[in-house]
């Protein structure tokens, strides 16, 4: 059977399974012209993406950075995934595959628009060479290469065979601001209409012949092993295969459907051992925290001036306790793989946030050579940070390899996936703020106590026993504040047996919280506007102040509101990018909270889609008033109580707000988007509901809370 690239990209299950890339250059057919892009005879452009997609847009954004170097026309521009055994066989020249931190397009945006760039040169310089001309004498525009003395064209399609056995150039100028045609344009994703039209097959949908269906069971308490199972008790149950044990702690059972496997695991005898932390609680927990708000020792994130003199010869001195759950990533799509194990070879079928990571994983649970793996990555159901991790990816190839050789795809159960995650670390923070007498910060100290993200999963990146991301938004080139003249902010590890990991916008969203509400609290002790409160903080920091004055602006901070309507606001700096927000809204005499609206304002430095940027800023507000109004997860007998949607709330829609964003980017750097932003929604409506009742809610989720007025 043969078959060209652009059958198989199309006929293929995810339209994104990579073949290798050394496919041969002919008039015929596509060429490679360099990494980046691969163009065909009718001028179709398809950009390699090494970065995962999970709704955040940078599938289309990435895209459009390589496309602009290479002045295509947009409207011929596709894309698909680099593989991640293609990247390791091609000495990784794709880079860094990894998609977090809000890394996506900042990270990858100097190599991606070099390769765009290349490309373009090699396409004018195989047109110049069919025209016997000097290259300096063409220009390039919309997949269309012109000479300019004699008005000859060339599409990109006719030239690409040629410019695909060119060297490849080391030395290439990117464009400036003012030159980009497609950056910076709100130009349509590329992956709306299969998504719109139910086309886009998500990995949790893949089938494949031959295939079994499986799903687990893991020890529910943190730290805990599998004991024993009676696998005679289902084995006779319709469709069930084999029961098999997963590593030490977990148990599968594989049948021809899922709901088969689902049904069986749900009566198959299981006995743990809990390993000692059945006893675990939220109450015990949280007393391990407040002895770190106490404790002597602690990692310093940011020193400066003399903190003890502050407080010593202060006229006002403040002090607030803040706190804030666990919180799962509770992602539409359950972590799930699709493996199969083939004597020496791994095949998966993965929704990753790193590709070569999930590459790495398999081949440590398959026992094989990473050379040996294969990897079909898939659009993400969302990710969030929980997709980093590699757990399910492991037990996905430790299932398979007792299946004979036959693929099978593991789906989390929506319980196990809530009560099994890598959760937002739950934190303290004891707050003080020291003022002179005329209301002026002389003095800031925050002190937290939480769990360590690094210390859980890398704990070779603890920095003389600091956690550097403990600080996000707090670290010297990101705090807001640095005309106090006098500052401490410390972090006391406290490690629980519940797993931590990254979760959208990581530590920055506490620590705006956490800072933000105590800055509001000492602007209401002084008796000043809080706006201007701040404004007298930040003279060190003008793109911090900039993008707070935009938004203050656009909500009318200052002007009159209608009866019953109150302001709050918020700023922080993270991953890059300077955020805002104003939120106004209501509480009723019995306390109900209705958010009317938040203006959002966001400075990335440069903006690749403001479209996407918009709605990246919408979706999360989502996330983080979810986060703010109900999200929480408890620990009780060492276990998650939390196991579904029924109990793990999340916003509706009758929750969100009118969200009016603010992009103004101010240009020399790149910043990002997807989880700055978040960080300023629950500070900004937790500073309104101040203003509305006179409360200060210091421990979410709010709906553990009265709102009633004070």
């Amino acid at each position: 059977m043969t078959i060209d690239r652009r059958s198989f990209i199309a006929t293929s299950l995810a339209g994104a399974f990579s073949l290798s890339w050394k496919l041969p250059a002919s008039a015929a057919g596509p060429a490679e012209v360099g990494i980046w892009a691969v163009i065909y005879p009718d001028d179709t452009v398809v950009v390699r993406i090494a970065r995962s997609e999970m709704g955040q847009g940078t599938f289309t954004g990435l895209a459009q950075l390589v496309a602009d170097e290479m002045d295509a026309d947009w409207s011929k521009v596709r894309a698909e995934y680099v593989a991640p055994e293609v990247n390791l066989a091609n000495k990784r020249a794709w880079g860094d595959m990894s998609t977090g931190g809000s890394r996506g397009i900042r990270a990858s945006v100097d190599y991606v628009r070099k390769g765009g760039a290349a490309a373009k040169a090699m396409l004018i310089q195989a047109a110049a060479a069919q025209w016997g001309v000097p290259a300096d004498q063409c220009t390039a525009s919309a997949s269309v290469v012109t000479h300019a003395g004699s008005g000859k064209t060339l599409r990109y399609g006719e030239v690409a065979a040629a410019a695909a056995k060119l060297p490849v150039p080391s030395d290439v100028t990117v464009k400036k601001p003012a030159e980009w045609t497609i950056i910076g344009k709100g130009v349509k994703r590329l992956d709306t209409v299969e998504k719109l039209s139910g086309k886009q097959i998500f990995a949790i949908d893949v089938q494949l012949p031959d295939m079994l269906n499986a799903t687990i069971a893991q020890c529910p308490v943190f730290g805990g092993k599998l004991v024993s199972f009676d696998a005679k008790a289902v084995q006779a149950m319709p469709g069930v295969r084999q029961v098999v044990a997963v590593g030490d702690n977990a148990v599968a059972v594989v049948a021809d459907k899922f709901y088969q496997a689902k049904t069986a695991l749900a009566k198959l005898p299981i006995v743990w051992d809990e390993a000692g932390n059945g006893k675990v609680s939220s109450e015990t927990i949280a007393a391990l925290l407040r002895e770190g708000l106490e404790a002597k020792q602690a990692g310093v994130g940011l020193a400066q001036g003399d903190i003890d003199a502050a407080f010593t010869l202060a006229a006002t001195k403040m002090e607030a306790v803040y706190g804030t759950p666990f919180l799962n990533h509770a992602t539409l799509e359950p972590m799930n793989c699709t493996a199969k194990v083939v004597g020496n070879t791994v095949e998966i079928w993965v929704p990753s946030q790193n590709g070569e990571a999930s590459m790495a994983a398999a081949a440590e649970a398959g026992g094989v050579k990473l050379s040996d793996v294969k990897v079909n990555k898939l659009h993400l159901g969302g990710g969030f940070g929980r997709r980093g991790q590699q757990d399910y990816v492991r037990q996905a190839v430790l299932v398979a390899k007792q299946t004979g050789g036959r693929p099978v795809k593991l789906i989390w159960t929506r319980e196990e996936d809530m009560q099994h995650g890598f959760y937002r670390p739950i934190g303290q923070a004891k707050m003080s703020g020291a003022m002179d007498a005329s209301g002026n910060v002389v003095g800031l100290r925050m002190r937290i106590a939480a769990p360590s993200i690094v210390a859980n999963l890398i704990p070779s990146a603890l920095v003389n026993g600091v956690d550097k991301i403990a600080f996000q938004g707090m670290n010297p080139d990101e705090f807001g504040y640095m005309a106090v003249p006098n500052i401490l902010i410390d972090h006391a590890i406290r490690t629980t047996s519940v797993p931590v990991g990254f979760w959208r916008g990581v530590n920055v969203n506490q620590n705006t919280i956490f800072m933000e509400c105590f800055v509001d609290e000492m602007a209401h002790a002084a008796k000043k506007d809080p706006l201007e409160f701040r404004r007298a903080m930040m003279g060190k920091n003008p793109k911090h102040l900039a993008i707070l004055n935009a938004v203050a602006e656009k909500a009318g901070w200052g002007s009159k509101l209608p009866d019953g309507v109150y302001r709050g606001l918020a700023q922080n700096c993270g991953f890059g990018s300077y955020v805002a927000a104003v939120a106004e809204v209501s509480v009723s005499d019995k306390g109900a909270l209705k958010i009317l609206r938040i203006v959002a304002g966001t400075d990335p430095g440069y903006a690749v889609n403001p479209d996407q940027i918009d709605a990246q800023v919408d979706g999360s507000f989502a996330y983080g008033l979810s986060a703010l109004l109900y999200s929480e997860n408890t620990i009780k007998d060492g276990r998650v109580v939390e196991s579904n949607f029924d109990t793990y709330q999340v916003a509706r829609m009758a929750d969100m707000p009118r969200v009016e964003t603010i992009l103004k980017p101010s240009g020399g750097f790149w910043g990002g988007v997807g989880e700055p932003t978040i960080a300023v929604a629950a500070p900004a409506v937790l500073n309104a509901i101040f203003a509305a009742t006179g409360k200060r809610i210091r421990q979410l989720p709010l709906k553990d809370q009265d709102l009633r007025r004070a």
